[in-house]
């Protein structure tokens, strides 16, 4: 595998001081040979080997590693379909119609947040650059700090955007709408975020003491409760703040400005160290476009959901697009540690430098082909347990129709393998022009993910719909 090592004007290697070195948004994780005694450190032969530095797989391996996370991720998804089936009766939720556009952008954003944490803490763990205690504790609390600037800026812009969207279909937005939307949703994802970072840190450490690749479990745990306790945070915040508008009017302003006057306090540790540090400046871009392609999908769900026709949508929405984000997230995270440790940035693999074809993600006996594969296969079985235990969690005393299960199986079938796809082109594509997968890719896979589940779901209700079927038995 190929790595990169500072040289001397000579064409020497020079000395590496992990604590100096100065990062750069493209630079390839430092080899294992500097961390002696690392458990990973082994020598590979050829780059259709198993990735360097990580734990060799079997099918078997690889199939249980993922499975435990994606029913668990899957199970929470459901739990977060049922909670929002049941606070859009509250009265905040009636009165403010404009949460429910809020809310996939909260979700979404929340979720690119935990899940490219996930991405870069895996990508690093693999790579033996968390074996020094000083080290690794450096590289968590920047990032951690860096985390929860981008919750409070972005919690900020997502309210702002539902408000902007809001107002233009509707043609109005009375101010104290305004205020609540601000405060809930910075509220929301600064604390979920603040939770949520703190267990993911827990999972990948621990994944990687147990012998398991952290690429398989970490992003989907990111996520298995992340939506339900954020859509908890996001419906008890809203309810709250709702309940003091006449009373204490004055809360949500203070709410607000306590948290952005912590914005400092998280530049300052978050610039402690060189990668979070380079992240201040580029970690921007796909977060806030993938807040937007979410926010769309919420416009979305927003004017499905008020059709008397369409009604009953909303309680599959997260299930849908839950579970087709965690699973491109792995394999987004795979692909990603494998180009980190045996390819140059700038440099892919030469089957991925002609044209795109969509053969190649699933065609082949690469370790990337074969997670593909397996995390298509487990689309069908996945989502039909799912949809399953959804009707089991409302009471059990109806079942999904033949029609409505076919329609939404074939649903997320096609945005699995849409999103698959578009993940092995995208991610080559981001190492090809330099730029860091693990902090660009899933963003925008996981909003892609939303929009395109949301849309395709909205596609099925019609489709029932315009047959007479009610969805149930």
């Amino acid at each position: 595998s190929r790595l990169l090592l500072p040289r001397d004007s000579n064409g020497n290697i020079s000395q590496v001081s992990t604590g100096l070195h100065e990062y750069s948004e493209t630079d390839s994780l430092l080899p294992n040979e500097l961390y002696s005694g690392s458990s990973l450190t082994r020598s590979t032969s050829a780059k259709d080997a198993a990735v360097s530095g990580a734990p060799a797989e079997s099918v078997c391996s690889m199939m249980l590693q993922i499975l435990v996370p994606f029913v668990l991720a899957g199970l929470g998804t459901v739990s977060a379909g049922i909670l929002l089936n049941v606070v859009q009766s509250w009265d905040v939720f009636q009165d403010i119609t404009e949460l429910l556009i809020l809310l996939p952008a909260v979700l979404g954003m929340k979720g690119n947040l935990e899940m490219t944490l996930a991405s870069r803490l895996s990508t690093a763990v693999n790579a033996g650059k968390m074996e020094s205690a000083r080290e690794k504790w450096m590289f968590i609390v920047g990032n951690l700090a860096l985390k929860q600037l981008q919750a409070t800026v972005l919690g900020l812009l997502a309210s702002l955007i539902a408000i902007v969207l809001g107002w233009m279909a509707e043609g109005k937005m009375p101010f104290d709408h305004v205020v609540l939307l601000c405060s809930t949703s910075v509220s929301t994802v600064f604390v979920a975020s603040l939770l949520q970072g703190v267990i993911m840190v827990g999972v990948i450490i621990g994944s990687k003491r147990m012998g398991i690749n952290p690429d398989n479990v970490a992003t989907p745990m990111a996520a298995s409760f992340g939506d339900l306790i954020t859509l908890t945070l996001l419906a008890y915040f809203s309810q709250w703040f709702y309940s003091l508008i006449d009373l204490h009017p004055y809360v949500p302003y203070l709410v607000d400005m306590l948290f952005l006057c912590l914005i400092p306090l998280w530049v300052v540790i978050s610039s402690k160290h060189p990668a979070s540090h380079i992240l201040l400046r580029t970690g921007w871009e796909p977060i806030i476009t993938a807040m937007i392609i979410s926010s769309i999908g919420g416009l979305i769900l927003d004017k499905t959901e008020s059709d008397p026709n369409l009604a009953g949508i909303l309680v599959y929405a997260p299930v849908i697009n839950g579970v087709g984000g965690n699973l491109v997230s792995i394999q987004s995270s795979r692909i990603s540690t494998n180009l980190h440790l045996n390819y140059s940035p700038g440099e892919v693999p030469e089957d991925r430098r002609s044209c795109y074809n969509p053969c190649r993600t699933f065609l082949g006996s690469g370790a990337n082909n074969r997670s593909a594969q397996i995390l298509l296969l487990l689309v069908i079985p996945g989502q039909f347990i799912f949809l399953y235990a959804l009707h089991l969690m409302k009471g059990g005393h109806t079942v999904p129709s033949p029609l409505l299960t076919v329609t939404f199986l074939c649903a997320s079938l096609v945005q699995v393998f849409s999103l698959l796809c578009i993940a092995d082109w995208v991610v080559h594509g981001l190492w090809r022009r330099c730029k860091d997968p693990d902090t660009y890719s899933i963003p925008y896979l996981t909003a892609l993910g939303d929009l395109l589940g949301t849309a395709l779901l909205a596609l099925a209700f019609f489709v029932l719909w315009c047959i007479g079927d009610s969805g149930n038995l």
